[in-house]
C-alpha cells in the first residue's frame, strides 16, 4: 500500500469501513434554566462520543467532545451533566 493510500485511510470516515456504526440517535430532550439539552451519542468503534445540541430562544449549540463511553446511556447522560455544567459557567454567552 502506498504512503499516500495509508494517509487517505487514516482520514476516511470510519462509518464506512463499518457499515455497523449509524448516526447519532437522539435521547430524550432535557429541559434546565431555560435551555433545551438534547443528547445524540455518536456511535465509533470503540464506544459512544459524547454530541448533542443545546437551545435556547431558536439558537443553538452543536456540543461535541472527544470523550468516549461504552454505553450510549452513560453517554447520553454524561453530555446532559456537562452541558448543564456549560450552562452554569456560560449561560446565554454560550452562542456568541
Amino acid at each position: 500500500m502506498s504512503l499516500i493510500n495509508k494517509l487517505c485511510s487514516l482520514f476516511s470516515s470510519s462509518s464506512s469501513k463499518n457499515p455497523e456504526l449509524q448516526a447519532p440517535e437522539a435521547f430524550p430532550s432535557e429541559e434546565y434554566q431555560g435551555f433545551k439539552i438534547t443528547p445524540a451519542p455518536i456511535p465509533e468503534e470503540m464506544g459512544f462520543r459524547i454530541n448533542g445540541t443545546i437551545e435556547k430562544e431558536g439558537k443553538s449549540h452543536l456540543f461535541i467532545r472527544a470523550d468516549l463511553l461504552p454505553t450510549a446511556e452513560s453517554c447520553a447522560s454524561e453530555m446532559v451533566r456537562k452541558a448543564r455544567q456549560m450552562i452554569d459557567q456560560q449561560g446565554n454567552r454560550l452562542f456568541g
